[in-house]
């Protein structure tokens, strides 16, 4: 039985691939094909059409071009009368309904607020994510649900943590490196993320690490995550505070990551900015750094990539990554990465092919961590990478 999506060469490029997508539902007048992303992207322009699949051989199907190394989550959505129109309210009704591939009963990416899973499509040459399964062979940690300032914060104990105050000076290890993950709910209620920490520090990938996992997806994140000192305070002067109290996490802005995708990539950013005294390394994942005005180049956007510009040179890390397919990121993304390495900023930066999506998020925020994480600090100044 052939496997699907069906995946077969470009007979006029071999960078890239013919990937068919298939549905066998008969009780439907058509079915929208959701590539993340790439949908999306003519959603924006105001046409689905490409993404309608045709009926051919009593099945429903849809080629789509992509190239050799592309990452994506997608979903079917099955509709009766007219196609799904282009509007937000249709957007999201399309969003509630759509389901994963029948055919695939492996790959899924979890979803949160009672939406269905997305299946997974990893073409031959996307970038390897060892990390992002859950492994038997690996001690386990623990996840401790929290409440601190009245913000719930979950918190990933490595294996082996005594659980109690300062119970990470236990072990003679000295104080954890300790994590700062914005939007925890999606990554340890959702996405697991504590498998993919345990798999880093089995591997040695990582050093034992205390992970706080914060919840910021409520109806305040538009607020809080958009360069919001209060907000940034709130974790450098309470929230490490406290993981240092009762967890033995470090107080050294050198083995301190704060990781944020999206608003969070900006936010994540924009704590190294204004608190470079604790947050020394920077994990942002398609970070939203058009902020405040979406009108490219126009005066009022990019303002924390002007500010780096402008202002003096932080003690700071990064590790900057941004998918290909984000029509709305990509040149926002490369400009923040040719500002901070003018300045002398330590940087790392990837593309992936793939667009604004956990499937391609949950590899890069291991690779980040390992690159961050994984090898002792200087102390002497930061320089360019590349």
């Amino acid at each position: 039985m052939a496997a699907f999506p069906l995946i077969a060469p470009d007979p006029d490029d071999p960078a890239y691939r013919l990937v068919t997508f298939v549905h066998d539902e008969d009780d439907c007048d058509g079915v929208l094909a959701l590539l993340h992303t790439v949908t999306d992207k003519d959603r924006h322009a105001g046409d689905l059409t490409p993404h309608l699949m045709t009926r051919r051989n009593d099945r429903w199907e849809i080629t789509y071009r992509l190239r050799a190394d592309h990452r994506a989550s997608y979903q079917l959505h099955p509709f009766r009368g007219a196609p799904p129109g282009t509007t937000r309210a249709d957007w999201l009704h399309v969003l509630d309904h759509a389901r994963p591939d029948p055919h695939d009963t492996e790959a899924r990416l979890p979803a949160r607020d009672g939406r269905h899973p997305a299946s997974v499509l990893s073409l031959p040459q996307a970038p390897a994510q060892p990390y992002a399964r859950r492994r038997e062979d690996v001690p386990r940690g623990r996840t401790l649900p929290r409440t601190v300032a009245g913000r719930r914060v979950d918190v990933h104990l490595p294996a082996g943590h005594g659980h109690g105050h300062g119970a990470g000076l236990g072990l003679g290890l000295g104080p954890y490196p300790v994590a700062v993950l914005l939007d925890g709910e999606m990554w340890g209620e959702v996405l697991s993320v504590g498998d993919t920490l345990d798999n880093l520090t089995a591997d040695g990938a990582i050093p034992p690490t205390v992970a706080l996992l914060v919840h910021t997806m409520g109806p305040g994140r538009p607020e809080e995550l958009s360069c919001n000192p209060a907000f940034v305070d709130h974790l450098a002067d309470h929230l490490l505070p406290w993981a240092a109290r009762e967890f033995g996490a470090t107080d050294d802005p050198r083995r301190t990551v704060i990781a944020g995708q999206s608003a969070g990539g900006l936010t994540a950013a924009f704590a190294a900015f204004r608190r470079p005294d604790r947050f020394g390394n920077v994990l942002s994942q398609s970070g939203s750094f058009w902020w405040p005005d979406e009108t490219e180049f126009d005066e009022g956007s990019e303002w924390l990539t002007r500010r780096f510009a402008a202002e003096p040179r932080r003690e700071a890390r990064f590790y900057v990554e941004v998918g290909l397919q984000e029509w709305m990121l990509l040149t926002q993304n490369r400009h923040l990465r040719d500002v901070l390495t003018a300045r002398g900023y330590e940087v790392e930066y990837r593309e992936f092919n793939g667009g604004h999506d956990y499937a391609c998020w949950r590899g890069g925020l291991a690779d980040g961590l390992a690159h961050l994480l994984g090898r002792a600090p200087t102390n002497g100044p930061c320089r360019p990478n590349g």
